[in-house]
């Protein structure tokens, strides 16, 4: 069954990897978006890859080793020993997206349950979990001796996700 995978390629190595990818007529996939690049000199607009490092294919999994033995490519992302599959879904978002590409940024990765702090605003430096409440994120904070939770609506541009270290 044909799926798109995420693969991980060598670093600034992208760009040359999608090309020999589609020169083997494989179908692949690499978001990219203008950013402006600072020199002493002068500003310029350079097209860069959107994930750094990170591509996507579109294959049978059985057909990974051409994909596999390009040059650049380093692996094909697995979570437990298993290919990760990316749902169309999501391609088709980011497609959809990059066709105004100025209007895509990068955000921290955060998912529902993961520890945050608010990096500014009135409520800076106040702790908690990420949660979604009828379509809006809020920020969870649980009182563990009296037992009780309480929760504020937040933006998601105020939280910085709390490393795992």
């Amino acid at each position: 069954m044909i799926n798109w995978y995420a693969i991980y390629t060598r670093p600034r190595h992208e760009k040359k990897v999608y090309e020999i990818l589609i020169e083997k007529e494989i179908e692949a996939f690499l978001p990219m978006i203008k950013k402006v690049s600072q020199w002493k000199d002068r500003k310029k607009k350079i097209d860069t890859p959107l994930f750094n490092g990170y591509m996507f294919v579109h294959i049978d999994y059985k057909d990974r080793f051409s994909v596999l033995q390009t040059k650049g490519v380093v692996k094909i992302i697995n979570f437990s020993n298993e290919p990760v599959i990316v749902p169309d879904w999501q391609i088709d978002s980011l497609k959809k997206m990059l066709t105004r590409p100025e209007k895509v940024q990068l955000e921290n990765y955060m998912k529902i349950g993961d520890p945050v702090v608010i990096d500014f605003g009135p409520f800076k430096g106040m702790k908690g979990i990420v949660k979604v409440v009828k379509g809006r994120q809020r920020l969870i904070i649980s009182i563990e001796g009296i037992m009780q939770t309480v929760s504020i609506e937040i933006g998601v541009d105020e939280l910085k996700k709390i490393s795992d270290k």
